[in-house]
């Protein structure tokens, strides 16, 4: 099977190197020159446009910043689609947008999946993130060994679409686990805790999450290097609000989040690293959140090990 690979971007190439790793046939583009030659030097083969890769591939993955990227770059590829083919989307998108491209797939006789991958840069290094995958059955075993080899815990979501809905309601909440790490950090901060040991206090409690065990660290750290911008969360948490708008449901806390995100674009740009939102806090006090002995960066200490499916409590 030959695999075609475009977006080297900060996930995009982790997974990439995932499968050359795995030993596939990789053909790679970006618009960066550079990152299409690391990969190069590695032994995948460079591709000249997205025209000639799907016409080239089996399947051609994607993994880009936003829709509209998706889109123009789907629009090259749409003329070679043919029967056989499969456009694998793993950008986090709007599944509206996912399922209309999808049907222009479909209709050239080729198999569309929208395939977001969830739990941070640094599991998707070592290839132990998670998979969700929107797509019929037939497809997703198709497609099944590709994402086994990028990634541990891969689950089949339902019909295209279904994994870029259920890919921003964990970004959303994610988010919101960001806000109030910050929130509680700066508060214990202020009322004169250890923040070390605050940090062990909320990892062993009822309080804790995996932003909490990731990001808080490297807020303490003070890189505040997640690999993530306030830009992209804006995007996802943007993209939720669409899916919550579509359904009908009124919202009380993404509008908020918005907000605050908004805020902190204005303040310190788009392209800050995410958990410095915490700023807005540090500012206002003008408390400093830094503590001895944390990482600058994550690093996943799970050892690589063959993917597998998660299978929903229920079904067989």
């Amino acid at each position: 099977m030959k695999i075609g690979f475009i977006g080297l971007g900060n996930v995009g190439a982790k997974l990439c190197g995932s499968l050359l790793r795995n030993g596939f046939d990789l053909t790679v583009f970006d618009l960066n020159p550079e990152l299409v030659a690391r990969f190069t030097l590695r032994g995948a083969t460079p591709g000249t446009a997205p025209a000639q890769m799907m016409r080239d591939c089996d399947v051609v993955i994607t993994c880009l910043p936003s829709p509209a990227a998706s889109d123009a770059v789907l629009q090259q590829m749409l003329p070679e689609v043919a029967p056989g083919k499969i456009w694998l989307e793993m950008s986090t998108t709007d599944e509206a947008e996912v399922r209309r491209l999808g049907a222009l797939v479909n209709e050239r006789g080729g198999a569309a999946v929208d395939c977001p991958v969830s739990g941070g840069c640094h599991r998707a290094d070592t290839g132990n993130i998670s998979i969700f995958a929107g797509c019929d059955r037939e497809t997703f075993e198709r497609i099944f060994p590709l994402l086994t080899a990028m990634g541990r815990r891969i689950l089949h979501t339902g019909p295209l679409g279904s994994a870029s809905i259920l890919k921003v309601v964990t970004n959303y909440l994610a988010t919101a686990n960001l806000i109030t790490c910050a929130e509680a950090l700066v508060t214990a901060r202020g009322a004169g805790m250890d923040l070390a040991t605050a940090y062990e206090a909320i990892r062993i409690s009822s309080g804790t999450s995996f932003v909490h065990e990731t990001e808080s660290q490297v807020i303490l750290n003070g890189s505040r290097d997640i690999s993530f911008t306030m830009d992209l969360v804006k995007k996802d948490i943007g993209l939720f609000q669409q899916v919550a708008d579509r359904a009908g449901v009124p919202l009380e806390m993404n509008p908020l989040m918005m907000q605050i995100f908004d805020d902190g674009i204005a303040r310190f740009g788009p392209r800050e690293l995410s958990p410095n939102i915490i700023r807005r806090l540090e500012e206002a006090t003008g408390l400093e959140i830094r503590a001895e002995g944390f990482p600058a960066e994550m690093t996943d200490d799970e050892p690589e090990a063959p993917g597998y499916e998660v299978v929903p409590k229920g079904r067989a």
